[in-house]
């Protein structure tokens, strides 16, 4: 959800009474409320979710694989411990009788704020100006619901971290070039991965309004939207160089939502469940540094006390965004749906949903 649309929506603020309460009593009053409404209620927790929320997720995973995972749920109250663009996939995807609800409306994502509709259809009149019907647009799934209609409505698809690849492919399958939001380093360590150099990639300035090519406009294959995570973006080829130096043994893995330099200098780089798959399958002893967020990090250490596992930045801080979504706005979402009175719901325009659910479908139809 970007700032604007955030700041008319229209939520309520934490009671008092939950900020006084000890995280012991907090505890057993989620335990209880869940006991209570039984299959009635999903709550499903994102990896990079507080260690405190993630106790009480009924499963844990990445954006889309929960989404799908809840819709799935006979559950009429999904409680997505995560941030809003996953919410609003949920609420895609799920059925009518289920409600979904964010703990927070303040956990957002920098990365899906960093492409509104407005920039975003801005830049297609000016891109298909320039290149005519030559572009299809592929959206990451971490972006807002307005984006992922957009995408739906031009022809495009989804990606996750996990199929890029295969998406891109068929992307450039269909037209001559395409435009890939809201994430350019995913974008460039995917199209790199198919071999596409550097050379045929631009990069679309929403800001100015600007294309950033100095190449051939026929040979352009890749326009990447000017977007990043504020978490992945901030491990550097300094991070690497340090771990090098002072554990020559370790191997590095990172996310691709990573700058292309780091990529290049780590020994592997995947999703999130790449990188879990990775660490649960490596032989005992065996070390590693690990370039994600850092809840996610510290996990995966407490649960490999046999191997030695740094982050690759140790001074990173975990999504202040996921962060948002703590025991008290668990407790208070969880007390309002037993209370009749439910707070945070997200619920998707009807017309967005539906166009955006075209751009979800052209994914999953081929995963």
């Amino acid at each position: 959800m970007d700032v604007q649309a955030l700041l008319g929506v229209q939520h309520q603020t934490l009671p008092e009474k939950y900020k006084q309460l000890t995280d012991r009593e907090m505890e057993l009053r989620i335990q209880e409320i869940k006991q209570e409404l039984g299959e009635q209620l999903f709550i499903p927790g994102h990896h990079y979710q507080k260690d405190e929320v993630i106790q009480f997720a009924d499963t844990s995973g990445d954006s889309l694989q929960l989404a799908r995972i809840s819709a799935k749920q006979h559950a009429s109250y999904i409680v997505f411990c995560g941030v809003h663009f996953m919410a609003e996939t949920a609420d895609i995807l799920s059925s009518e009788h289920q409600q979904v609800v964010l703990p927070d409306m303040r956990a957002g994502c920098s990365m899906a704020d960093m492409a509104d509709k407005k920039q975003t259809e801005e830049a297609w009149e000016i891109l298909t100006d320039m290149l005519g019907d030559t572009i299809l647009p592929l959206t990451y799934v971490n972006s807002t619901a307005d984006i992922k209609a957009f995408v739906g409505r031009n022809g495009g698809a989804t990606v996750t971290s996990s199929n890029a690849k295969k998406m891109v492919k068929w992307a450039l399958d269909q037209k001559q070039r395409l435009l890939f939001l809201p994430d350019q380093h995913l974008g460039r360590n995917t199209a790199v991965d198919l071999g596409i150099p550097l050379e045929q990639m631009a990069v679309w300035d929403p800001i100015h309004r600007k294309l950033e090519y100095e190449g051939d406009l026929d040979k352009l294959r890749v326009i990447l939207w000017k977007g990043h995570c504020s978490v992945h973006e901030n491990f550097t080829e300094n991070n690497i160089s340090y771990i090098r130096q002072q554990y020559p043994e370790m191997n590095i893995i990172v996310h691709p939502e990573c700058k292309r330099e780091v990529v290049e200098q780590s020994d592997y780089a995947g999703s999130t469940k790449y990188i879990i798959d990775t660490i649960n399958q490596a032989p005992s002893r065996s070390a590693w540094a690990i370039g994600t967020e850092m809840n996610l990090v510290n996990r995966i250490i407490d649960q490999h006390d046999d191997k030695h596992i740094v982050s690759l930045n140790p001074y990173m801080c975990p999504c202040l965004t996921m962060n948002r979504i703590d025991l008290p706005h668990l407790l208070w979402s969880l007390e309002g749906i037993r209370e009749g009175e439910i707070h945070n719901q997200i619920k998707v325009d009807q017309n967005v949903a539906k166009e955006a659910k075209l751009a979800l479908d052209r994914m999953l139809n081929r995963s």
